[in-house]
């Protein structure tokens, strides 16, 4: 299994605090949160990682080789990064030859939800949180009889239970042909400003995708400046906790 970690975003809203350097850099606790990505998916034994660059590309380049650990990194460049993710997925889509993770760049997690959906038994599968009722821009999953209907913004008229989407899709090397023709039709439509989880509808038709739901463990997607506040001040202590608690106490965030 292989990751594909999408990291070619400006990341407009938080400029004043990065101050030109991608998201993937922000460091939490003294550490990035690529660099935090890339132990992690070590440490359950995925690899390569494929890191996929566009904006700021130089800083990563030279953030990973800083990193005196022997992970197998590939790199792929996204030209288009000023476009949706749905670019980066397409311009990744030559390294999906074996099952892979497609992670979003921007998420501070505990260590078990991605051991969650690497070790699923379910071939395809996403992370919901299930406690996160939708306010506002939260990439929702709606589900009927333990599968995936969609993953967007919108909910649909009809579902049996939903929560929000972490960031991270596993698929089985089997299901990517359907993956990227669900993609590709809005790539030749020339709608490349979207977000690739919009594009992945007849891919949740034709697929069946199921998740686990990961509701209690800390996590957090950094957009805002604010986000950071709290990823620093709440979400890294409750991390830092699980790793300090015997397992069967739960702690929460």
């Amino acid at each position: 299994m292989k990751a594909i970690i999408f990291a070619a975003g400006v990341g407009k809203r938080l400029q004043a605090v990065t101050q030109g350097k991608p998201k993937c850099l922000v460091q939490i606790g003294g550490q990035t949160l690529l660099s935090r990505h890339v132990e992690c998916l070590h440490q359950l034994g995925v690899s390569p990682i494929v890191l996929v660059v566009g904006f700021a590309q130089d800083a990563i380049r030279e953030a990973m080789a800083a990193d005196s650990s022997t992970v197998d990194i590939r790199w792929v460049e996204n030209d288009q990064f000023v476009r949706g993710s749905i670019t980066s997925l397409w311009a990744a889509r030559h390294e999906m030859d074996d099952d892979v993770v497609l992670m979003d760049a921007d998420v501070l997690y505990a260590p078990e939800i991605l051991t969650r959906l690497v070790r699923s038994s379910q071939s395809s599968a996403l992370l919901m949180d299930e406690t996160v009722k939708q306010e506002s821009e939260e990439c929702m999953i709606a589900a009927q009889d333990g599968r995936v209907l969609s993953l967007s913004k919108r909910l649909p008229a009809h579902y049996q239970e939903a929560g929000e989407g972490v960031g991270f899709l596993k698929v089985q090397q089997s299901d990517i042909p359907s993956l990227l023709a669900s993609v590709q039709t809005f790539i030749e439509d020339g709608q490349l400003d979207m977000e690739y989880e919009d594009a992945l509808a007849t891919f949740f038709q034709d697929v069946p995708v199921g998740y686990e739901k990961i509701g209690g463990l800390p996590w957090i997607e950094i957009d805002f400046p604010e986000d950071i506040q709290r990823a620093t001040s709440q979400i890294l202590p409750a991390i830092e906790a699980m790793q300090q608690t015997p397992v069967g106490v739960s702690v929460t965030p």
